[in-house]
């Protein structure tokens, strides 16, 4: 079950590479700026997404945020998404966080359920919603 908004972000695509063309295979890096718990950070992470046979696209990425206070929220992901038209892309997925910080410690304990888009144009938008 879901339950609280516990993240949200809006950022932009920096890189995108193909890795493979047979399926294709495509890594993405971006930058991002939110919320995670209340407390401010910026962002980035790198993931890679492969094209399935029927079209949809299965991806693992990782990232970090980096908090006012120079706290650090490292992440990891997995995710099934959908290519829209023009080449923006459409993510669900869970997120597993990692972090020393006391503040932000709730964050080792749950999983994160996620939406991310990213429009033709590179913005991304996410949220995370607490997996209970």
């Amino acid at each position: 079950m879901l339950g609280e908004l516990i993240g949200e972000s809006r950022g932009k695509r920096i890189v995108r590479r193909t890795l493979s063309s047979e399926p294709l295979k495509v890594e993405v890096t971006f930058e991002d700026a939110g919320t995670v718990l209340g407390v401010a950070y910026t962002g980035f992470g790198t993931y890679w997404s492969e094209v399935r046979p029927d079209g949809t696209v299965y991806g693992e990425g990782e990232g970090a945020y980096l908090t006012q206070d120079a706290e650090i929220v490292s992440w990891r992901a997995t995710g099934l998404g959908r290519i829209k038209a023009g080449g923006a892309v459409s993510y669900r997925g869970m997120l597993y966080f990692r972090t020393a910080s006391q503040k932000l410690a709730r964050l080792n304990t749950v999983g994160g359920a996620f939406e991310y888009e990213a429009d033709a144009d590179g913005s991304t938008h996410a949220k995370t919603w607490e997996w209970k």
